[in-house]
């Protein structure tokens, strides 16, 4: 499916910032940045790549901050009765 037309299916731009410790070094946090289309407020693929991270990745996560926003917004779009070609 195109980004298009997620975002005509309510899909938000999603961006999470994931801290995770160090698997060498436990005391020393690293910080992710992901970002993908997904549905708020359940974030179902954040969600998976999260079940993902913790069944995976050997960092332990520490914490997740999210933040979504819409692209495509009704105001956005405007529709005109005439059209005018200049040459």
């Amino acid at each position: 499916m195109s980004k298009l037309e997620l975002q005509m299916r309510n899909y938000r731009l999603t961006t999470a910032e994931i801290l995770y410790y160090l698997p060498d070094h436990p005391v020393l946090l690293q910080s992710f940045i992901w970002q993908e289309y997904d549905l708020a407020p359940r974030f179902p693929e954040l969600k998976r790549f999260l079940d993902f991270w913790t069944r995976e990745i050997e960092g332990r996560l520490h914490s997740v901050t999210v933040a979504h926003k819409e692209l495509i917004k009704p105001e956005q779009f405007t529709f005109y009765d005439h059209e005018l070609t200049l040459h």
